[in-house]
């Protein structure tokens, strides 16, 4: 099967035009997308010609006569060998054509989105394979119950024995484990508990100066003054027969056009009587 080669202008000639911008074109009337056969609708004949060349691109040579089988010449269309300029962003053309096709495919054609699942989390490690805080005392007890374990069960429980594989300063491997978890714990002791007395150390200095007079006072003022006091004195008990504040000659009682209003409660009063006459003639 012979090798198909991409097209090259073989002549130099231009139909003399302004070279051809495709800013100046549609975007649907030009393809230049990579990996494709160039193509254009020539702005003279309409009809789609391949653009040929690799630096310099040209229409291709084509004719526009449709009349060849009755005698008559071909006709060259004007468009041939129109020297086209690439000046767009072919990224960003691709990217908006790609978008009016899937807008004006068919729904029933459309592939469906690619669907992104969220990761599951891992699962928790057994309660069994989880690492404890390991203290002087559980390292103690962990070891001591190696050592010295009971053989059997309720009445038939014979007296502790311990393991038979540690003997003096020999352990098996569970033993030595244990043991060295121990002496661990026992070389880390002293630390922890000078940490421990620290924070407590600093505990207590911080409760001290939280009760001392001065911050006790501004703790106080927070909650009392002038203004607290201001306001206990106005949520006294009212006299009965007194007026509030709330009532008296600055507070309007009268609305601002008697005639509107009385109108208005005249037509609500019609309304009513309306209203209650159908009702008790239903």
């Amino acid at each position: 099967m012979p090798r198909i080669r991409p097209g090259r202008v073989r002549t130099k000639n231009t139909n003399r035009r302004e070279a051809l911008r495709l800013s100046s074109m549609a975007p649907e009337d030009y393809n230049v997308r990579p990996g494709e056969v160039k193509s254009i609708a020539c702005p003279d004949c309409r009809t789609w010609r391949r653009i040929m060349g690799e630096k310099v691109l040209k229409i291709r040579e084509h004719r526009i006569s449709d009349k060849v089988a009755e005698g008559e010449r071909h006709v060259l269309c004007p468009g041939t060998d129109q020297v086209v300029v690439v000046d767009i962003d072919v990224r960003r053309w691709q990217v908006k054509q790609d978008c009016l096709l899937r807008e004006a495919m068919p729904q029933d054609t459309r592939r469906a989105a690619q669907q992104f699942y969220k990761p599951l989390p891992a699962p928790a490690a057994p309660v069994s394979q989880m690492n404890a805080e390991i203290t002087l005392e559980s390292a103690r007890q962990a070891y001591l119950a190696h050592r010295t374990r009971i053989v059997g069960r309720g009445r038939s429980a014979a007296r502790p024995q311990g393991c038979t594989r540690c003997v003096g300063g020999q352990h098996c491997p569970d033993g030595a484990i244990l043991a060295r978890r121990f002496v661990f714990a026992l070389q880390a002791e002293p630390a922890r508990r000078e940490a421990r007395e620290q924070q407590e150390r600093q505990e207590q200095r911080a409760a001290r100066q939280q009760s001392r007079p001065a911050v006790r006072r501004a703790q106080w003022a927070k909650h009392g003054g002038e203004a607290v006091e201001r306001a206990n004195n106005r949520c006294t008990e009212r006299t009965s027969g007194t007026v509030s504040e709330f009532r008296g000659a600055d507070l309007p009682m009268l609305p601002q056009n008697i005639e509107a209003h009385d109108r208005r409660q005249a037509e609500l009063g019609r309304q009513y009587a309306r209203k209650t006459a159908a009702t008790s003639a239903a």
